[in-house]
């Protein structure tokens, strides 16, 4: 069987981001496991406007309009788990994020996902909508997650400098999630099968 595919999202566009530093450090702390595949997924790669499809993501791939839709799609498309790499703006995920969620839903099911969060209070507030978000999406999320906090793990709210007890949480995270990515390939290899 080949390696699972694991896109790190990072989840910000703004000028000045953290995310981009964050994702970095998680792509290290992924580096040398064996059986998956690691690579940074980046929102900027991908600019999508407010939604504009005229048909839910719901009905089908076969029903995207916008080329932009369907780059977006065939790149979601190719990973069996994702680390959704995250601010938190007023008690939830960015809007960019949440947006490009938005635009699929079959290439989301049947996946796993993971979560890496900062801000003022670690973020914890934007993974926790994060995870209904994809629960409707048909996303198995484990249950570690890492949180960072812009007082703390950060040096002038910019300069990343995590606790190193993350980098022990990172592996316990990775764990959960490459096991549940492995599950959730059985999963979408079986209805395949099924709908032959």
């Amino acid at each position: 069987m080949s390696n699972l595919k694991i896109a790190v999202v990072i989840g910000s566009t703004r000028p000045g981001r953290n995310g981009k530093t964050v994702a970095d450090w998680v792509m290290a702390q992924a580096a040398g496991r064996t059986g998956a595949d690691y690579e940074v997924l980046d929102l900027l790669d991908y600019p999508l406007p407010h939604l504009d499809e005229p048909m839910s993501a719901k009905a089908g791939p076969g029903t995207y309009t916008q080329d932009h839709t369907k780059a977006w799609a065939s790149k979601v498309a190719e990973y069996d788990a994702y680390v959704f790499v995250t601010p938190e703006y007023n008690h939830s995920t960015s809007g960019v994020l949440k947006n490009a969620i938005d635009y699929l839903y079959a290439e989301w099911n049947n996946k796993a996902a993971g979560f890496v969060s900062y801000g003022g209070v670690g973020g914890a507030r934007a993974i926790e909508h994060l995870r209904g978000v994809l629960s409707e999406l048909q996303v198995a999320h484990v249950q570690q997650q890492l949180s960072f906090s812009l007082f703390t793990d950060f040096e002038n709210f910019s300069a990343f400098q995590p606790a190193e007890i993350h980098a022990t949480f990172a592996q316990v995270m990775f764990d959960q999630l490459e096991s549940w990515a492995g599950a959730m390939r059985s999963v979408r290899e079986a209805t395949a099968l099924a709908a032959v």
